[in-house]
């Protein structure tokens, strides 16, 4: 039986803890729905309703013109290793790109990293819990380091070309407003 939570307590606190991925879905009005795994330690809990998550330079950016448009997020967990059980957070968050206000902040929660694309900002309006009795067990064999190596091997300026050529529009032709040359520049 599903239950809803106003905050993240301890107990929830520990659950997400202890795991080593996330999902995140995110839509507009319009386009496609879309829920992307995440994972090499990028989230944190700031609050009982608050989680910052840090976006790291990828193939789209779906998440940032989704929350351009309609700031609505979910954040879902699976306990795949021992504790039967999925979690997830509904809320409203905003994006913090380099240039903003709110991400150098952010980022003294997390050890430094190449590639660092933005940071969400979520306020956590519901936290439901329900049982995992039907998720599958997975063995946690590592973290895979070949993000980190491509971010080396770009560097921070082929890093920003990346995301001027390739991450400017979600799928859809949304905006995710990456580059200096938007409204929030």
């Amino acid at each position: 039986m599903a239950k809803q939570f106003d905050a993240i307590s301890d107990d929830h606190r520990g659950f997400i803890e202890t795991q080593h991925m996330f999902f995140c879905g995110s839509a507009a009005a319009d386009g496609r729905v879309n829920i992307s795994p995440k994972g090499m330690d990028s989230l944190r809990i700031i609050g009982p309703n608050r989680i910052i998550w840090r976006n790291l330079t990828g193939s789209g950016n779906e998440t940032a013109g989704h929350l351009a448009r309609l700031n609505r997020m979910t954040l879902m967990w699976c306990g795949f290793e021992t504790r039967p059980m999925i979690m997830r957070a509904y809320g409203t968050a905003k994006t913090l790109h380099p240039r903003d206000s709110g991400f150098k902040e952010a980022e003294t929660h997390f050890p430094p990293t190449l590639g660092a694309r933005q940071f969400y900002d979520m306020t956590v309006e519901m936290l439901q819990t329900s049982c995992g009795y039907a998720v599958p067990f997975f063995d946690y064999a590592g973290e895979r380091d070949v993000l980190a190596k491509w971010n080396e091997d770009k560097g921070q300026t082929g890093i920003e070309t990346y995301w001027d050529t390739r991450n400017r529009t979600t799928i859809d032709g949304m905006p995710t407003y990456i580059v200096k040359d938007t409204p929030n520049a």
